[in-house]
């Protein structure tokens, strides 16, 4: 699955250059190393209810028209770049595109309880220690 996912992601993605921050001297100046992609989610083979999960799970990373955005600008290589990007995409959707398990309720035992409550009987006497002592007459 996930290696379609990739093949899949690879033939979607449009990328985007440009100059990016950082270490690099000079030749930040100068070369487009930042990668820019943009991934129309709609165009993937995926499920109504993947797509409603990566909405969620994504929320800031997509835009308005359903495109998952992912910038990298981590190497001074350009190809390093697009390569960690499109790993980073895949890698997110993969993640995102899971159910999340149903949790089960379950209930502290005896002794959980029991030791909360101590605890909160402990931490009132030593809250009570620092009051002032009552006026003696």
């Amino acid at each position: 699955m996930r290696e379609e996912l990739e093949r899949e992601i690879r033939s979607l993605a449009q990328e985007t250059f440009s100059r990016s921050g950082g270490p690099g001297g000079q030749n930040v100046n100068k070369v487009n190393t930042q990668v820019t992609l943009h991934i129309p989610l709609l165009e993937l083979s995926l499920a109504e209810g993947e797509l409603e999960r990566l909405r969620d799970r994504l929320g800031g990373r997509v835009t308005s028209d359903d495109q998952l955005v992912i910038q990298c600008s981590d190497t001074r290589r350009q190809a390093l770049n697009r390569e960690i990007a499109l790993d980073r995409a895949v890698s997110l959707i993969d993640e995102a595109i899971v159910p999340p398990k149903p949790r089960r309720a379950t209930k502290p035992s005896r002794a959980a309880r029991e030791k909360r409550i101590e605890s909160k009987r402990k931490r009132g006497e030593k809250k009570s220690l620092r009051r002032r002592p009552p006026p003696e007459e």
